[in-house]
């Protein structure tokens, strides 16, 4: 994974609530288990025609979203099955951060802990997104604060392991795997190893 310390981006905006792990990535391209090539799936019933075609009018399609890495999305976003796959295919978009009111906690936990970083705001700071799409943010994941372009600061709850793995660009095992000469020690002192 890759530390997050900074996000400075554009956003892309999808306004729709209850946005379901089943539209974020459809069941049937859930064959793989590497992370690899599933951002060309993502939101594939809502970005491709029966045809295959890209359908101009989705906004990940469209030119302005090109290259930025922030989605603002409706309230609820996440919901439906768990499913790792969803935030496996939002980073291999391209996508590091998901702005909205509320998240799936199942989502929100796999979000977490595969570098995808869900930033909850207020209602109004929510709204005000919504409303002006391409606007470019800042994320600061060390102040745990999210920067509007008129130079407004919010705060974000994180919790501090899941900010640390992020900052630190490890995940859980990651972590464990990063202190294995302190479990070592540890064994080898209770008798363990």
């Amino acid at each position: 994974m890759e530390p997050i310390r900074t996000l400075r981006s554009r956003t892309v905006v999808l306004t729709a609530s209850d946005i379901d792990t089943d539209q974020i990535i459809p069941a049937r391209f859930l064959t793989t288990t590497t992370r690899e090539g599933l951002g060309k799936h993502l939101f594939a019933d809502w970005r491709y025609g029966p045809d295959g075609a890209p359908r101009a009018d989705f906004v990940l399609n469209q030119p302005q979203a090109h290259g930025c890495s922030i989605l603002v999305a409706g309230a609820n976003f996440g919901c439906g099955s768990s499913r790792e796959h969803a935030p496996w295919a939002l980073t291999d978009f391209g996508l590091r951060a998901v702005i909205s009111t509320q998240f799936a906690d199942i989502f929100r936990n796999n979000a977490l802990k595969n570098g995808l970083l869900p930033v909850v705001v207020d209602a109004d700071t929510h709204r005000w997104l919504l409303e002006h799409p391409g606007e470019p943010l800042s994320i600061d994941l060390e102040l745990s604060s999210l920067t509007l372009p008129n130079g407004t600061t919010v705060r974000f709850p994180l919790e501090p392991f899941a900010r640390y793995c992020l900052l630190n660009g490890v995940d859980e095992l990651g972590f464990l795997l990063g202190r294995e000469a302190e479990i070592a020690a540890y064994e080898a002192r209770r008798g363990l190893a």
